[in-house]
Order: C-alpha cells, then sequence, then structure tokens
C-alpha cells in the first residue's frame, strides 16, 4: 500500500523563469508601497494645505513691511520720492526731531504709569472673581469685561463728554463740594493725561482680568491645599505658590500690553487730539500726521513705525528674558 502523497503546488514563473510558490486557494497581492513613498506622499498632502496660508501671510504681512523698508529709505513730498542722501537720512533725522521725542516720551509715561496699574488691579479682580462666596459671579465678569466690546472711537467721545469742561466730571466734583470751579480736564497737559490713563485703565483692564482668571482656575488646588496644610495664610499662599504658576500668563499679558500702548492711536486722537501743544500726542499719533496731515512724508513716517517696531520688539525681548525663567 502506497504512502500518502503531500498536496501538490503550483509554480507560476517570474520574470526570471524560475519558479515561485503559490498557495492554492489564494491570490497573490500587489507589493505594499515602500515607507519612503507614504511619508512622501502625506508630506505633499500637508504642504498643499499650508503653502497657500503661508502665502497669504507673506503677502499680507511681510511684503509691506519689507516694502516700508524701502520706503524709510527714501525721501521727497507725496508721491515723489527719491532715494535718500545718505540711506540712513530718516533714521538720523529721528534723534533730531523734537516733536518726536516729546510724543515718544509721552508713550513712554503712559506706559510706565498705565500698565503696572492695569496689570495690579487686574490681579485683584481676577482674584476676587475666582472666590467661591461670590455670588453673581457671571454678572460681574461680564461686566468688568463689557468695556472691551465697546469701539474704541465709541469710548473715546463718551471720556470726552464726561471730562469736557461742562461735562459730568466737573459736574459731581462741584455738587460735592470738592471744587469750587469747573477744571478744563483736557486743556491743560497733566489733567488730559490723567484721563487718557483713566481710559486706557477703563478699557483694557477686564480684558486682562480674563487672562488672569482662566490662569486661577487652571492651577492646580492641591498645591493650595497643602499650603494651607503647612500653615501659609492667605498672602504667603498667594504669593509662594499662586503667583510662581501665573508667571507665564502675566509675562504673556505684559507683553501685550506693552505692546498695546506703544502702539495706542485712538485716545490720543479721540480724546485730546494730541493737544494741548503736542504734549500728550501718542508716538503712533505723531506718524498718523507726518503721513496723512499738512505735508505727507511718507518716507519720514515709515522710518517712525520702524523706530516703534525697534523699541517693541526690544522691550518684548527684555521682558522675555527677565520673566521667562526656563531652561
Amino acid at each position: 500500500m502506497s504512502a500518502p502523497t503531500a498536496p501538490t503546488e503550483d509554480r507560476a514563473p517570474d520574470a526570471l523563469g524560475q519558479g515561485t510558490k503559490k498557495s492554492r486557494g489564494h491570490q497573490s497581492r500587489p507589493p505594499a508601497p515602500p515607507l519612503s513613498a507614504i511619508a512622501r506622499r502625506r508630506s505633499l498632502t500637508g504642504w498643499a494645505f499650508i503653502v497657500p496660508a503661508a502665502a497669504i501671510i507673506v503677502l499680507v504681512n511681510f511684503w509691506p513691511m519689507i516694502q516700508a523698508l524701502f520706503l524709510s529709505l527714501k525721501t521727497g513730498r507725496g508721491t515723489r520720492l527719491h532715494w535718500a542722501e545718505p540711506l540712513w537720512l530718516n533714521y538720523q533725522r529721528l534723534f533730531q526731531d523734537e516733536n518726536f521725542r516729546l510724543t515718544l516720551g509721552t508713550t513712554f509715561l503712559y506706559l510706565i504709569i498705565q500698565v503696572p496699574i492695569m496689570l495690579g488691579i487686574a490681579m485683584v479682580l481676577a482674584n476676587l472673581l475666582n472666590a467661591p462666596w461670590l455670588r453673581f459671579k457671571g454678572f460681574w465678569r461680564t461686566a468688568i469685561f463689557l468695556p472691551c466690546a465697546v469701539g474704541l472711537v465709541s469710548y473715546s467721545l463718551v471720556f470726552r463728554q464726561i471730562f469736557a469742561t461742562d461735562g459730568l466730571a466737573n459736574d459731581l466734583l462741584m455738587q460735592f463740594g470738592i471744587l469750587d470751579d469747573p477744571v478744563n480736564w483736557l486743556g491743560q497737559t497733566g489733567t488730559a493725561r490723567m484721563v487718557i490713563i483713566l481710559g486706557l485703565l477703563w478699557r483694557w483692564t477686564g480684558y486682562n482680568m480674563i487672562f488672569f482668571l482662566a490662569a486661577l482656575q487652571n492651577i492646580d488646588r492641591s498645591t493650595l491645599e497643602a499650603a494651607r496644610v503647612d500653615g501659609a495664610g492667605g498672602f504667603k499662599t498667594f504669593w509662594y505658590v499662586t503667583m510662581p504658576q501665573l508667571k507665564p500668563i502675566i509675562l504673556l499679558c505684559a507683553i501685550l500690553s506693552t505692546n498695546g500702548t506703544l502702539q495706542m492711536f485712538d485716545e490720543s486722537f479721540n480724546l485730546t487730539a494730541g493737544g494741548p501743544g503736542n504734549t500728550t500726542m501718542s508716538v503712533s499719533h505723531y506718524l498718523y500726521n507726518v503721513s496723512f496731515r499738512n505735508s505727507p512724508n511718507f518716507g519720514y513716517a515709515a522710518a517712525i513705525s520702524y523706530a516703534i517696531l525697534i523699541i517693541v520688539a526690544i522691550l518684548a525681548a527684555i521682558q522675555m528674558k527677565v520673566g521667562d525663567k526656563r531652561d
């Protein structure tokens, strides 16, 4: 009796004439593409999404910046511009322009006074609104943040009416016997600057408060409980436990507030029109006047804009160096 034979296997000839085994009942599958081809296909798909957006950003943002740099190296009036001799003539003029130095100093005065006060008030308000015992939190948060939703021109005009000679501020102060005669708030340098600072505080404190409030709600509660167990009071817990965890958001708000103040325009333009005697004018307001008032000088205006850009970049770098302690 013969032994059973093993099942036969079909052999399909390959390109070299040699047979390759093909199991009975199964069809051959096409070979999978190499991993390099898959990665290349995915990379091309990603670039297909990125390139249009990047092209728009370059066209809308960076190309005008390059054109402004070339423009800052030209001189002339209106559209009759030619290359300056020397090329840095407009930048050299910045150091000799008394109005530029005056407006830059005024802007830094707003920055030094307003930004620390605003961030301090925003931090206090955020802690109060984060307190578990506070009732009607939604109402208070909305009320404090609401000024941010008001148009810049609208609120400037409202403040201008409040602090007019016959405005609400004088009426209330005279009614309570604090003043005997109305004060020309917007006609004096000191009081006009104070009004602008008050307007900035009213407009932007709630904006920063929202950042601080969001950061406070993301703090790990176990760290606060551990501090209380160790006997730390409310102030020590806030200073040594809460504040270190808020440093990144404090740094962000400081940079945003600094950049916004250095580029401030609406308050100076709508509240005081830069007066009296340009003493309340911001540097961005002066840039507007050089560009579009009297005899336009676009080359010098472009140089002023680049000076603002350089100052903003330097201050942001300093704040990042001082505030960010990460390795």
